[in-house]
């Protein structure tokens, strides 16, 4: 009897342990596996991507995110994706890890980049992994010198896999986008560190109990129409690789403002 008790012990930690990993891995978006894809760049040769005459794509990014692209910690380390990974928006701020396969010209480190843009055409169409990569981004894959060498190419072959994405210092913010009113509310989420992308977005009211339901409008914009809406508004975000799930306290204040963002005290990885 005593050893079938031990048996049973075993057993049930056995298991717990087991349980307790595959819990565990469904909030780990990294991926340890290289898939193949293509590449190739845009905009000026040390840009973000967005600049520059020859720019395929809206200035910031069809993700919404404006002039935070170039600034630190992106500091340009994105890219316009395919629609297998834009995902009709969703895919916005995930992050990436791109190497490039040519042992002649390009190092062995990978690029870590951050989903900014769309590419729907060329070498993106066609149900292909594509990244167009900002040329910052681009270069930093050659080896020592040979930046300029590597743009010449034009397009690569690639591998790639997901990543975290870390933003040192930073928490998560909201942008209140312009032309929201107490009927239409419209945010941006900056900063999401962790798995980078909104699977869904709901807000609670002052002295509310019930979260609303955000709509998904463009890029990494969410709205809701309903009001008059009254503040300061909590805001619950779910994050679409992992359905992991963070709230912020009230932190659009009741007397937020058109354009102007609000940091939480939040985020995923501290």
């Amino acid at each position: 009897m005593q050893l079938m008790g031990l048996y049973v012990v075993v057993f049930l930690k056995c298991f717990l342990v087991v349980f307790g990993q595959q819990i565990h891995s469904q909030h780990k978006v990294a991926d340890l596996h290289w898939k193949p894809a293509t590449a190739t760049w845009y905009g000026s040769p040390e840009g973000d991507g967005s600049d520059g005459e020859c720019s395929l794509y809206v200035p910031g990014g069809a993700c919404g995110y404006g002039s935070l692209v170039d600034v630190k910690p992106l500091r340009a380390r994105v890219g316009a994706v395919s629609p297998v990974l834009f995902k009709n928006g969703e895919g916005c701020g995930a992050c990436y890890k791109v190497r490039c396969l040519d042992k002649s010209i390009c190092s062995r480190r990978a690029v870590t980049i951050i989903v900014m843009d769309e590419c729907p055409g060329g070498y993106c169409s066609n149900g292909n992994t594509h990244f167009d990569l900002s040329g910052a981004a681009f270069g930093r894959m050659a080896i020592s010198g040979e930046n300029g060498q590597l743009r010449n190419r034009g397009i690569l072959p690639v591998i790639y896999r997901r990543t975290p994405c870390k933003y040192p210092g930073k928490n998560i913010a909201f942008h209140v986008n312009e032309g929201s009113t107490d009927y239409w509310l419209s945010l941006l989420v900056e900063f999401e560190d962790g798995d980078g992308d909104v699977g869904s977005m709901h807000i609670r009211e002052a002295g509310g109990i019930e979260w609303l339901e955000m709509t998904h409008v463009w890029g990494a914009n969410w709205c809701i129409v309903r009001g008059p809406l009254k503040g300061p508004f909590s805001v619950k975000l779910t994050t679409l690789a992992t359905g992991r799930t963070l709230s912020a306290r009230e932190v659009i204040p009741r007397n937020w403002a058109p354009k102007a963002t609000y940091t939480s005290r939040l985020n995923f990885l501290h």
